[in-house]
């Protein structure tokens, strides 16, 4: 039977190094999400941390994602056991984690997406992650969801080769904004502090067989990242590409620009 859920498909590709290419979902709509995909983004990822929505809008991106044969991804407000397995149970096809600071919350996140004896996830079946008790298989292994851990602070970049060893943890992703600050550059992307840090993620996750992920602000920006080796590529968010064009289109209309 057709379904709309991932069942590790998105993981398996991460895995192969394949650079895929997705956009952020603050306006917590679904019809946001069907216009990134006909756009042709590989996923979306609806943004729990700072967007407009909450929970309750998980379940139509999944669905909206799915019917267009994209990935839908959430980022979640903290890493808490609950707020990983409430996403999963919705069907999401994979999570990332913000603030991470040590190794040791790694490790426990990663607990956070399997069921026992693989982790510590809770037990259900009646929801779309087990396609309502008729798909149990996610009982039987570790989780298939892909798992990306956010490198913002300064106690995961000093740590991110470790972070990089775990088993489980699929891509690493820099907050370009949230990194700037936390190394005292605030928005320098320029700066060789930066720079330095962004090379030490991709080394890191390169060692060990996982995928580096940021954050562009435009095209462009994706570009330069993808030449700096980054995969997993998020240009910019519904709601920063809408501003942009219609600032675009009313300058072109004006003769500004």
């Amino acid at each position: 039977m057709k379904s709309p859920l991932d069942r590790g498909a998105f993981k398996t590709r991460i895995r192969t190094g394949e650079i895929t290419y997705g956009t952020f979902v603050g306006l917590a709509s679904s019809v946001a999400v069907e216009i990134a995909a006909v756009g042709g983004m590989d996923w979306v990822l609806l943004d729990l941390e700072h967007g407009a929505g909450g929970e309750d809008q998980v379940g139509p991106t999944v669905l909206a994602a799915g019917a267009y044969g994209i990935t839908p991804l959430v980022r979640i407000e903290s890493a808490e056991r609950i707020r990983i397995g409430r996403v999963l149970d919705a069907g999401v096809a994979g999570v990332m984690i913000p603030r991470i600071e040590t190794v040791e919350q790694v490790h426990e996140v990663v607990k956070h997406f399997s069921t026992p004896p693989y982790g510590d996830r809770g037990v259900a079946t009646y929801n779309r992650g087990a396609r309502w008790g008729r798909d149990l298989e996610f009982l039987n292994a570790p989780s298939k969801a892909t798992c990306i851990i956010q490198i913002e602070t300064l106690g995961a970049l000093e740590k991110v080769e470790e972070i990089a060893c775990v088993e489980g943890v699929d891509i690493l992703f820099v907050g370009p904004a949230d990194l700037s600050f936390a190394l005292g550059i605030p928005r320098d992307f320029k700066n060789p502090k930066y720079l330095d840090a962004l090379t030490k993620v991709v080394l890191a996750c390169k060692n060990q067989g996982k995928q580096p992920g940021i954050l562009a602000f435009d095209s462009a920006g994706a570009v330069e990242y993808r030449k700096l080796g980054f995969t997993f590529i998020a240009i910019g968010s519904d709601s920063t590409l809408l501003a942009n064009a219609f600032t675009k289109v009313l300058e072109e209309a004006k003769g500004e620009k």
